[in-house]
């Protein structure tokens, strides 16, 4: 009796183990779709699990899951959005820009390719360096 206990347990958190890594490739995926929507670049190309939950939904039990996303505009610095899934229903995603920023981000789409994947941050030089 306590192997098939065992077994059980060992068959839930196999099953929580893949459910969340599809959820992380989904979330990621999504994550990378909105950057190249705004013409930003999407840092360190992965995005990482905040807080884990269960949400009631109309089609029963699910887990919601919220990610965070590391972005950069330019070589302004790391800036922070994130991505909300409910089982593997987007529920909310955003990148935190404000409006002057998405207008910046969309006519600074155009960068070079190099620039774009590149995933070391250029930081402005100091004035009188």
């Amino acid at each position: 009796m306590a192997y098939l206990i065992a077994l059980c347990l060992f068959a839930v958190a196999a099953w929580y183990w893949l459910d969340s890594a599809r959820a992380r490739e989904l979330a990621t995926g999504i994550a990378r779709t909105l950057c190249q929507r705004h013409g930003i670049q999407f840092l360190d190309e992965t995005v990482t699990l905040r807080r884990t939950g269960l949400r009631w939904t109309a089609n029963g039990l699910r887990i919601r899951r919220l990610f965070t996303v590391d972005y950069s505009i330019g070589d302004m610095g790391r800036r922070q959005g994130y991505v909300l899934l409910i089982g593997t229903r987007v529920e909310a995603m955003d990148l935190g820009l404000p409006k002057q920023d998405e207008e910046a981000a969309a006519r600074s789409g155009s960068t070079a390719p190099e620039q774009q994947t590149a995933k070391v941050i250029r930081f402005p030089r100091r004035p009188g360096d």
